[in-house]
């Protein structure tokens, strides 16, 4: 090589490196001049929203950030576009955008660690949700469907599952049920549990053939979905699965779906697990038993209620001697044991999900609005949730004094019943 084209070739060299400068400090002064737009808020999205066309990924990516930050309707737009951005990670941050606006807080909470670390790993505390009260956009809904559907990015795909979830995505469930055929743990973990959130139950036949699948946990949030779907073609499968399995989590999984699907020829199964070593099957086999309702089941669960030790399994019994007639509020009482575990930071959650259940029943409705009298702060606050997804006209009666309660988290609790209820009802 001679010594011209040596020094030649080195010049080139320096010129990229000074345009590769320059680009850079240009990517700056926009990064910048976004964030100073950002101050304006809704204002500035006008100027905001160019910068999704930038050829610099970084630009890009401040811009769908800011986006989600400023949470108004005029972001929605711009957020769908970013949604069909490149970059999977654009496409993540703008979903989050779009959750974020029909969910607070959505980006400050599990999506954050879910988007950076979902490859190799599930998230366990999936539990997000929209109030039913809430209509999103069908455009918002169908541009998610369109990452989950279209994505190169596993990783966006799962997401976009998730946020379908989060929504209660309805439109979606086609996509969803595609993704389970993916083949990938994260994306099919987060399609099933969105799945179960939406309640679609045209997906049960979908998600049954997985409750045989190799991996544990995915095999798990098949079964779960099995059931909450309430499929009950999926029952002789869910047996089989439960009388072949040495594997307890699995076994208190099929038996706790079997139980919401309530088929009489499961009662044997029930009452034979209802004993069992297992803390959770026994749980489980108490709701069975109480979901089936044949009242002569009462004694031998009224016997176990007083025997048992254990919280699950008495929790569940409690609910099935409620579902048997036993709807009495006494001091030792089923149900009155159930509202007392409102009180308990690792058990409400159990607790208002069976009484969730038992309110559809009128009387049970009836001793639940004496409690919201005489009750605890954390009683209140579960009576009012429990009241909102189970309860009619006359429970909106009941909560509207707690909506002026003097505890701001009572009163607060009882306005978004209040909201739901009348979403529902009226």
């Amino acid at each position: 090589m001679t010594r011209i084209q040596v020094l030649a070739i080195a010049g080139v060299s320096v010129c990229l490196a000074i345009a590769g400068a320059q680009d850079k400090n240009e990517d700056k002064a926009k990064v910048k001049g976004i964030r100073q737009y950002a101050k304006d808020g809704s204002a500035g999205i006008p100027k905001i929203a160019p910068y999704l066309d930038d050829q610099s990924v970084e630009v890009r990516m401040e811009a769908a950030k800011v986006l989600g930050d400023i949470g108004t309707q005029s972001s929605v737009d711009p957020l769908i576009k970013a949604t069909a951005d490149s970059d999977p990670d654009i496409q993540i941050q703008a979903i989050g955008g779009l959750v974020n606006f029909y969910y607070p807080g959505y980006i400050q909470s599990g999506f954050q660690k879910m988007s950076t670390s979902i490859k190799g790993k599930f998230t366990d505390t999936n539990t997000q949700s929209i109030p039913t009260y809430i209509n999103v956009r069908p455009d918002v809904i169908a541009a998610i469907a369109n990452v989950l559907r279209g994505s190169a990015s596993t990783t966006a795909r799962a997401a976009a599952a998730r946020a379908e979830g989060v929504l209660r995505g309805t439109a979606a469930v086609p996509d969803l049920e595609a993704a389970l055929r993916s083949k990938d743990d994260s994306l099919m973990y987060e399609s099933f549990i969105a799945l179960q959130k939406i309640g679609d139950k045209s997906a049960g036949p979908a998600v049954s053939v997985y409750t045989r699948d190799l991996d544990e946990k995915v095999k798990i949030a098949a079964i779960e979905t099995v059931g909450l779907l309430r499929y009950k073609d999926g029952v002789p499968g869910l047996e089989r699965v439960y009388n072949e399995s040495s594997n307890d989590k699995v076994r208190r999984a099929a038996l706790g779906s079997l139980a919401m699907l309530g088929d009489q020829h499961t009662r044997p199964l029930f009452l034979g697990a209802a004993v069992d070593k297992d803390e959770g099957v026994r749980a489980a086999a108490a709701e069975g038993i109480g979901r089936l309702g044949n009242t002569e089941d009462m004694p031998t669960v009224e016997k176990l209620f007083n025997e048992e030790r254990k919280m699950s399994p008495r929790l569940g019994q409690a609910f099935a001697l409620v579902l048997l007639g036993k709807t009495e509020v006494t001091e030792f009482s089923p149900l009155q044991y159930l509202v007392n575990t409102l009180n308990s930071s690792s058990y409400r959650g159990v607790a208002e999900a069976y009484l969730a259940e038992l309110a559809r029943k009128p009387d049970v409705r009836e001793q639940l609005y004496a409690a919201l009298d005489r009750g605890t702060k954390d009683e209140k606050k579960g009576i009012a949730r429990v009241l909102a997804v189970s309860g009619d006209k006359r429970s909106l009666e009941k909560l509207q004094p707690l909506t002026r309660d003097p505890d701001d988290d009572v009163a607060s609790e009882s306005i978004r019943a209040v909201k739901a209820l009348q979403a529902r009802t009226l």
